[in-house]
């Protein structure tokens, strides 16, 4: 395994929040990655951010790992939830904070941060 595809996997199995996304929280460069942000953190999500555009590699290999191949990529506890609309349609259902319970309990921080590989 490539020592890059092992941070990605690090990442995922690590952090509670994980999301794969195009830009950063101060800087998003997609209207889908921002929608699954935004969605993210009004469920009160932990959030930890990586930036795929500074290297065409770290997509690569996240898809790869993931077999999913849009961005974002969300997973919750090293799960793939999926892209925007998957998450948007479980916030709007109340299943995205529901599913944040279970996982990572009702009492959690909502930070949000940034990850770099």
């Amino acid at each position: 395994m490539s020592e890059l595809r092992e941070q990605i996997q690090q990442i995922i199995s690590t952090e509670p929040v994980s999301v794969f996304m195009k830009g950063t929280p101060e800087f998003i460069m997609c209207g889908n990655s921002d929608r699954a942000l935004r969605a993210l953190r009004s469920a009160g999500a932990p959030v930890t951010t990586v930036d795929v555009l500074p290297d065409p590699k770290i997509r690569q290999e996240l898809s790869a790992l993931s077999g999913w191949p849009t961005i974002p990529q969300v997973f919750i506890k090293g799960e793939l939830i999926g892209g925007a609309d998957i998450v948007e349609e479980l916030h709007a259902s109340g299943e995205l904070r529901q599913r944040l319970d279970e996982a990572l309990g009702r009492e959690r921080d909502d930070t949000v941060k940034t990850a770099s590989l």
